[in-house]
């Protein structure tokens, strides 16, 4: 009974908006949806920044140029995703770095800090070189690697960007594939995004899970039909409005033992 009037609340959602609700759109029950949790997906995707890759030096190198305003960071980063969407939205296409040098500008001439196109892109550019990865991610790949999982990176970063920051980070031996967005000329959360990077690993959407850190990129692969985990770094909340993401830990390592737990 309880599941018969989720039903026709998804939809009486249906009719009021005109979209499909997620379980419906993709021709699957609930008891279905439910059930495929206990399976293995067949690749694993996983966000670069944030998510594996500990931001600390970077909002350093960004908040020095902003003379030392710390309070400014976060809507730097929000509006820099804002303008990658206008960008796609507008059929257009950007390096992300570009994007976030000019969201910089932005910010930094609404505050009455001086800044040239070329200082921002500097900073930008030096912002994200050499990035640490976070603790617990070496050692969480290698088990996921090990068990047999395959590990595909997938960036609104450039392709050299995440070549060298995977360098740096000594990260590289742990991925089977490198993808960036930069190949589709589409940011995520942009549903063509996730089934572009599904296509391109050759399989299907139900078949894929996001790891990352950011609510927006979740719910973006979650809409567009993949299984997604959240990683909940400091600062970091899912988007209420979006479906809940099956799995919800603190660290990737802790993701990693429940995904290791899964049916083959």
């Amino acid at each position: 009974m309880k599941n018969r009037r989720k039903f026709i609340k998804n939809l009486g959602l249906l009719g009021a908006t005109g979209m499909l609700m997620p379980n419906i759109g993709l021709g699957q029950t609930e008891n279905n949806m439910q059930n495929s949790d206990n399976i293995r997906p067949k690749v694993l995707f996983f966000d670069v920044n944030e998510t594996l890759l500990d931001l600390t030096d970077m909002k350093q190198v960004v908040s020095e140029a902003l003379n030392g305003r710390d309070d400014l960071l976060s809507l730097w980063f929000t509006t820099m995703l804002q303008y990658s969407l206008v960008t796609t939205a507008s059929g257009q296409y950007e390096h992300f770095g570009n994007i976030g040098a000019a969201a910089l500008q932005m910010v930094a001439a609404n505050n009455d800090i001086k800044m040239s196109e070329e200082d921002a892109r500097k900073t930008v550019l030096n912002s994200f070189r050499g990035l640490p990865a976070h603790p617990e991610v070496k050692e969480a790949l290698a088990q996921l690697k090990k068990d047999g999982y395959k590990l595909v990176s997938f960036t609104n970063s450039s392709n050299e960007g995440v070549k060298k920051q995977f360098e740096s980070a000594g990260l590289t031996e742990y991925f089977d594939e490198r993808l960036s967005v930069e190949d589709i000329g589409k940011f995520k959360p942009f549903t063509d995004t996730y089934t572009w990077a599904a296509r391109k690993m050759g399989v299907k959407s139900e078949e894929c899970m996001l790891i990352a850190a950011h609510g927006w990129d979740v719910a973006g692969a979650i809409w567009a039909g993949w299984r997604a985990a959240f990683i909940k770094r400091p600062g970091q909340q899912v988007f209420p409005l979006a479906p809940e993401t099956e799995i919800n830990e603190p660290d990737l390592l802790k993701i990693s033992e429940k995904l290791i737990a899964l049916d083959n």
